[in-house]
């Protein structure tokens, strides 16, 4: 099972729910994928699918999926990474009004300089769900956590 997951931003993260939907069109993906849609309004067919979770159901079907399909919120990062299951990111971008700035593309800038699986087009969860791989955030070496850093200051920066 892939688990889905946009979180709960005000925007609709529509363009995951299309890339999945051409995947499963595609016969890319051909197994059961459950998604959290928030306030999406475009949904893969054939999905299982909750609007919201509440948290323990969340971390159940997290510890059941095979792989984790997500949107590169600070919060569900965190959660990934500390429940150890193979996972990739997508961020939203205000380019598609899926959220008021960017914060989400930089921060998945950083991450994918640390080696943490970025997916920038549906190609990308294609590889990523062939061979998923496990991630640790707490991994990462002193020059991948110094460029966090730096992306997080200048994300930060005052004026």
């Amino acid at each position: 099972m892939i688990l889905v997951t946009v979180g709960t931003e005000q925007y609709p993260f529509n363009r995951l729910m299309r890339w999945l939907e051409v995947l499963r069109e595609q016969r890319l993906i051909d197994e059961e994928i459950v998604v959290q849609y928030g306030t999406c309004t475009v949904l893969p067919s054939g999905a299982t699918v909750y609007r919201l979770l509440k948290e323990d159901a969340f971390r159940q079907l997290i510890e059941k999926a095979r792989a984790v399909i997500a949107h590169c919120g600070e919060g569900t990062v965190l959660m990934l990474d500390q429940m150890d299951q193979p996972f990739i990111l997508v961020p939203r971008s205000v380019r598609f009004q899926e959220h008021v700035d960017d914060h989400q593309v930089e921060l998945a800038l950083a991450l994918a300089e640390m080696g943490v699986p970025i997916g920038w087009c549906p190609g990308d969860l294609v590889r990523f769900l062939e061979a998923p791989c496990k991630t640790s955030i707490s991994d990462v070496t002193d020059a991948s956590a110094r460029s966090l850093c730096r992306s997080l200051d200048h994300r930060f920066a005052p004026g």
